[in-house]
C-alpha cells in the first residue's frame, strides 16, 4: 500500500508515518508534502498513491484546494485539529476523518475501513470512484448565504450581495458592494467552504468574491495586489504561495 501524507508541521508527519508504517509495515510512505502548492504539483507529475492522509490547514491553505484540481484522487483520511470540515471533507473523496491529537487506535481503525471499502468496492480495473460517489449523494449542497449581525438585528445575506469577508480586531465582517459592513459569527474557514469557489482566500485575513475584482497588479517580494470595483480601506495582497492559484482562479470564474 502506497500512501502520500500531506502535513505542514514536520513533526506531526513523521509521527503519523511512524504510526502507519507500526500498524502496517507493508504501507510504504511514498513522500510527505507541506503544502498547499507542493502538493498540487507532485500529485500533477507523479503516480497517484492508493491512499492519502492530509491535513486540512496548510499554511498556504486548505488542503480541498488540492484535491478540487485532482482527477480522480485516491481515498483520503483527513486528520485535522477541527470538527468544523467534516462534511467538506466527505465531499472531498474523505473515507474518514481523524480528529488531532490521532492515537494509534484511531489510526488503525482508519486504516480498517480503507481496507474493508477496499474490499467491498473492489472488481478489475476499478478505483474508489464508486465509493466517492456513493458518500457524496449523502452530502446536501452548501449555503450560499451568510447570517450577518447589525445591532439586536440577524439578518441573511446572499454571497452575491458580499464583495468580500474581512478580518478586523480578530471579528469576521462581510462588506458588501453598496459598502456596509456587518459582524459575522462564523470562522474564515467556514465562509471559504461555504463560497468557494466563487471567492477566493487571498490571505488569512481576505476572501473576496470575483465579482468584486477589478483587476491585480505585481507587488514586493513576488505578491499580487488585488484592486476591487469598490472602495475599500486596506489592500488586499496576495502572497507569492498562491499566486499561481489566484491567476488560475481570476481566469476560470
Amino acid at each position: 500500500m502506497k500512501i502520500v501524507i500531506v502535513e505542514d508541521e514536520k513533526w506531526i508527519a513523521k509521527d503519523l508515518a511512524q504510526t502507519i508504517t507500526s500498524i502496517e509495515p507493508s504501507a510504504e510512505i511514498i513522500t510527505t508534502l507541506h503544502s498547499v502548492e507542493d502538493a498540487i504539483n507532485y500529485f500533477q507529475a507523479n503516480p497517484k498513491p492508493d491512499l492519502i492522509f492530509s491535513d486540512i490547514e496548510l499554511g498556504d491553505g486548505l488542503s480541498f484546494q488540492i484535491y478540487e484540481k485532482i482527477v480522480n484522487h485516491p481515498p483520503i483520511i483527513f486528520c485535522t485539529a477541527f470538527n468544523e470540515y467534516a462534511l467538506e471533507a466527505f465531499k472531498t473523496a474523505g473515507i474518514d476523518y481523524l480528529l488531532k491529537p490521532f492515537s494509534k487506535s484511531s489510526v488503525t481503525k482508519a486504516l480498517e475501513k480503507y481496507q474493508k471499502l477496499k474490499n467491498t468496492f473492489a472488481t478489475p480495473a476499478t478505483d474508489f470512484n464508486a465509493i466517492i460517489n456513493l458518500l457524496g449523494k449523502t452530502i446536501q449542497p452548501k449555503s450560499q448565504s451568510v447570517v450577518v449581525y447589525q445591532g439586536d438585528k440577524i439578518i441573511p445575506i446572499e454571497g452575491s450581495q458580499v464583495a468580500l469577508f474581512f478580518v478586523e480586531n480578530e471579528n469576521i465582517y462581510a462588506y458588501t458592494f453598496d459598502q456596509k459592513k456587518f459582524l459575522v459569527n462564523e470562522k474564515m474557514e467556514a465562509l471559504e467552504l461555504t463560497f468557494s469557489p466563487s471567492f477566493f482566500r487571498a490571505n488569512r485575513q481576505f476572501l473576496v468574491n470575483r465579482k468584486a475584482v477589478k483587476d491585480a497588479a505585481n507587488s514586493f517580494n513576488r505578491k499580487i495586489t488585488v484592486n476591487l470595483i469598490i472602495p475599500f480601506k486596506e489592500p488586499i495582497q496576495v502572497g507569492k504561495l498562491k499566486v499561481t492559484e489566484f491567476l488560475e482562479w481570476l481566469k476560470s470564474h
